[in-house]
């Protein structure tokens, strides 16, 4: 590991604790973050207004509205917190439902082809995580992501020395 106490120093290390600082930066999706915003917030102003403004809704169809537009806000809720947060030990992936802490040595691959919507993380035990924080609906970037999430990886992962 790169000592980075000339970095904190104002020394000739601020160059690589800068460009480590870059690439340790969160992961979160661009559009659908926005998207997600927009459409929750439209869906509960939608749902509050049609149960205000609407003369003739009986009260079960005026809650029923803003119940609806609560229920799309918070499912949209979940898709603008979508993200992966990473450190010198790990990162924590935390997609729509669930959230999962892993060490570096637990990722073997990071993919992003083959018609993926998202990257997806082959893991030491098997499994394939996806992270939706890199979407290939962010177009370049998107591809700029997943490669510097391939270098973290590949920066933190088990050393071969032999």
């Amino acid at each position: 590991m790169a000592d980075l106490s000339g970095a904190q120093r104002g020394g000739p290390d601020d160059g690589r604790a800068s460009e480590r600082a870059r690439l340790h930066r969160a992961f979160a999706p661009r559009r659908a973050r926005v998207v997600a915003v927009a459409v929750g917030a439209a869906a509960l102003l939608g749902g509050l207004l049609l149960a205000v403004l609407v003369p003739e809704l009986g009260t079960f169809d005026r809650v029923g509205f803003v119940v609806v537009g609560a229920l799309v806000a918070g499912f949209m809720a979940l898709q603008a917190r979508v993200r992966v947060v990473v450190d010198e030990r790990g990162l924590q992936v935390q997609n729509l439902f669930l959230s999962r802490r892993l060490e570096w040595a637990e990722v073997v691959q990071v993919r992003f082809g083959g018609g993926q919507p998202w990257v997806q993380l082959d893991l030491s035990d098997g499994d394939v995580l996806p992270v939706m924080a890199v979407q290939r609906a962010d177009g370049a970037a998107a591809e700029a992501e997943a490669q510097r999430l391939a270098t973290l990886v590949a920066l933190h992962g088990p050393r071969d020395d032999g």
